[in-house]
């Protein structure tokens, strides 16, 4: 299974199987990478506008996978956890904890470089639960009881805002307190 820096497991075997379209590719099928980021490859910018910045991953006639480019990202943008479905609920003008978290498949390469960038989501239950070895991402999950409840506390604090109160009912408190 991967590993973290510190050793930690991530979850899965093959960060890959969990990876979406690259990040950079656009909907015709070219690299933005090389295109807006050319002074960081240089080479491979050069490499990609020789051939009109078409991605080689989606060409059919070649066998390329996302593990052959070295400018492959993939981040989840699915407001749920992958492991037990869990939605996140942020409540607006408020700074407190996520309930989901950016989660990392994918550290090194070959035990030495930095390998691409494929992120998930993960509630922060399962994230901790992953990260001490035992859970793996496939596992078949439902919300942990803890997380429901912070769910449906924000759910009903935001109901709450939502609630309308009219002038009379107000008017009416007033008077009734003087």
């Amino acid at each position: 299974m991967e590993k973290t820096p510190r050793g930690t497991s991530v979850g899965v075997d093959d960060p890959y199987e969990f990876a979406g379209v690259c990040d950079y590719l656009t909907g015709e099928g070219t690299c933005r990478y090389a295109f807006d980021h050319y002074e960081h490859d240089p080479e491979f910018a050069r490499e990609r506008a020789s051939e009109d910045y078409a991605c080689p991953v989606v060409d059919p006639e070649t066998d390329e996978t996302w593990g052959d480019c070295p400018h492959f990202r993939s981040r989840n943008h699915d407001r749920e956890c992958v492991r037990c479905g869990l939605e996140e609920k942020r409540m607006a003008h408020d700074d407190e904890r996520p309930l989901l978290e950016e989660h990392h498949l994918s550290y090194h390469r070959d035990g030495e470089t930095l390998s691409h960038e494929i992120t998930i989501y993960l509630c922060r239950w399962c994230h901790a639960k992953v990260h001490n070895s035992w859970a793996r991402i496939t596992d078949d999950a439902s919300p942990d009881t803890d997380a429901i409840a912070a769910l449906e506390e924000r759910r009903g604090r935001e109901y709450d805002e939502l609630g309308f109160e009219s002038a009379a009912e107000r008017y009416d408190e007033d008077v009734d307190e003087k």
